[in-house]
C-alpha cells in the first residue's frame, strides 16, 4: 500500500489477502482496523474495505513513518521526498521552539539540554555514533520541552523520529561534529540567557547549514 503496489480506492478482496498473508480472519481484521484508524482504509456497505486516498492518510503518525522507512518495496525517491519534506517541516519547527524556549524554559530544561550536549561532545563519533545521535536528539527533545507547548512538542517529537529513520541529519550532524557543536552550544547560551530572537536565529543558522551539507 505505501509502495503504490495496492492503489488509491482500490476495493480489497479479502479472502485473497488472506491467503496471500497466510494469517488468520481475525488477524487481518485486526490489521485492517489498524489501517483505518490511521486514516489509510476504510469500509462500506457494497464496496467493502477499500484504500482510502492518499490526502486522507496520517503521514506524521509514528507507524507510518516506520512502515515507510523499513519497507524495502518503497522507492529511494519517495524515501528522499519524504526526508525533504521532514527537513523542511523541522526548520520551521526548531526555530520557533527555540524561541518559545528562551522565554519559557526551567532549570530543569536547562539541565536537561546541558547534559545532551555534554553527552555529545564526549562520545567519540566514529566509535559511538549511535550514542552520539541519541544524545542529539536527546537535546532536540529538551527544547521540545522547554517551549512548553504540548502540540508543538508532539508535532516536534514525530519530526525528529522520522528524521532518525532517515538518519540524514544525525549523520550529517555527526560528520562535522566539531563545527556544528557551537551552534548548538549558541542555541544553549540563548536559552540560558532567555534571549528568544538570539535563540531564534542561532538554531535557524545552524539548521541552515546541516542542509547546506547534505
Amino acid at each position: 500500500m505505501l509502495s503504490g503496489q495496492i492503489p488509491e480506492g482500490t476495493t480489497l478482496d479479502i479472502v485473497a489477502l488472506r491467503n496471500e498473508l497466510g494469517v488468520s480472519l481475525t488477524a487481518l481484521r485486526e490489521s485492517l482496523k489498524v489501517l483505518a484508524a490511521k486514516g489509510m482504509v476504510d469500509a462500506r456497505q457494497r464496496r467493502g474495505t477499500y484504500v482510502r486516498p492518499r490526502g486522507d492518510w496520517n503521514l506524521l503518525d509514528t507507524d507510518v513513518l516506520r512502515w515507510r522507512f523499513g519497507d524495502s518495496g518503497v522507492a529511494a525517491p519517495d524515501h528522499q521526498a519524504l526526508l525533504r519534506s521532514l527537513g523542511e517541516l523541522h526548520r520551521i519547527v526548531e526555530p520557533g521552539a527555540a524561541r518559545l524556549a528562551a522565554i519559557r524554559r526551567t532549570d530543569t530544561d536547562l539541565a536537561a539540554m546541558q547534559s545532551a550536549l555534554a553527552r555529545v561532545q564526549n562520545v567519540d563519533v566514529l566509535e559511538q555514533a549511535a550514542e552520539a545521535a541519541h544524545a542529539y536528539q536527546g537535546f532536540r527533545r529538551a527544547l521540545l520541552t522547554a517551549a512548553r507547548n504540548e502540540i508543538l512538542e508532539r508535532v516536534g517529537a514525530v519530526v525528529t523520529l522520522g528524521m532518525s529513520f532517515g538518519d540524514q541529519l544525525s549523520q550529517r550532524v555527526l560528520a562535522r561534529n566539531d563545527a556544528f557543536l557551537p551552534h548548538l552550544y549558541g542555541v544553549f547560551e540563548a536559552v540560558r540567557e532567555r534571549n528568544p530572537d538570539l535563540a531564534e536565529r542561532t538554531m535557524r543558522a545552524f539548521l541552515g547549514e546541516v542542509a547546506e551539507a547534505d
